[in-house]
């Protein structure tokens, strides 16, 4: 069944309009008709059953029928610091973190990294982010929208958390599994981009309290090393 997402106040026996990126998409790509039941979230908290009650043009108005408290989150509360990489890459890893349960995205520039947006390109990177976050829920079900922070140099990141923080170094003699056993719902995990973080960096990491750890014997490009560590956390410690 269909899902958009609507940045407003949403009441079961209400009726409202969809956003102009998701009526064209509802129109053009899925190719709804009035009647169709199709379920409406705000990211707030849970979602609602609805139905198309008018088509007209890219105006698609949707009947709020009733309200569902569902969700769809992990049972851990995963962070991924992610280095910058080029092209399609960062969408991947944004969709896929998103799907995996992230609940928060951290995008940093590294010395490294061969994408380097800055200023209006780093903040319209950032949107463009947030809108792939979004999708990505419609998608795969979650009702609560992943928080997607501002680009940052990898230098200046500073960790808040509380949890376990792991940086993922194919050099590491620790093992992902062991890094992250114990008590505690709560893991950042740092992937560098695509020719890792420099010695800087990485020493940055581990004076916030990182600790490094490897995925295995084989080293994994910057698209796939946080999303299999995400994907991993889930197999040992969440809902997998």
């Amino acid at each position: 069944m269909p899902r958009f997402h609507v940045d407003a106040a949403l009441r079961a026996g209400t009726s409202v309009l969809l956003p102009e990126d998701s009526a064209h998409h509802a129109v053009h790509v899925l190719r709804v008709h009035a009647g169709d039941e199709v379920t409406l979230f705000n990211g707030r908290g849970g979602e609602y059953a609805a139905r198309i009650a008018s088509i007209q043009r890219l105006k698609v108005l949707v009947d709020l029928l009733a309200h569902r408290a569902v969700e769809r989150e992990s049972p851990l509360r995963m962070v991924l610091v992610q280095g910058v990489s080029a092209g399609e890459r960062m969408d991947f890893t944004v969709r896929k973190a998103v799907e995996l349960g992230a609940a928060e995205i951290q995008p940093v520039l590294a010395a490294s990294s061969v994408a380097r947006p800055k200023g209006e390109r780093a903040a319209a990177r950032h949107t463009h982010w947030e809108k792939v976050a979004i999708a990505a829920c419609e998608q795969c079900g979650r009702n609560r929208i992943p928080l997607i922070h501002p680009l940052v140099g990898a230098a200046d990141y500073r960790d808040q958390g509380t949890g376990k923080k792991v940086l993922l170094s194919p050099a590491s003699e620790l093992r992902f599994s062991q890094a992250v056993k114990g008590d505690g719902t709560e893991f950042t995990i740092a992937a560098g981009p695509e020719a890792g973080f420099n010695a800087q960096e990485a020493a940055a990491f581990l004076d916030a309290g990182f600790v490094p750890a490897r995925l295995g014997a084989r080293v994994l490009r910057t698209e796939t090393a946080g999303l299999a560590a995400l994907a991993a956390l889930s197999a040992l410690r969440g809902d997998f």
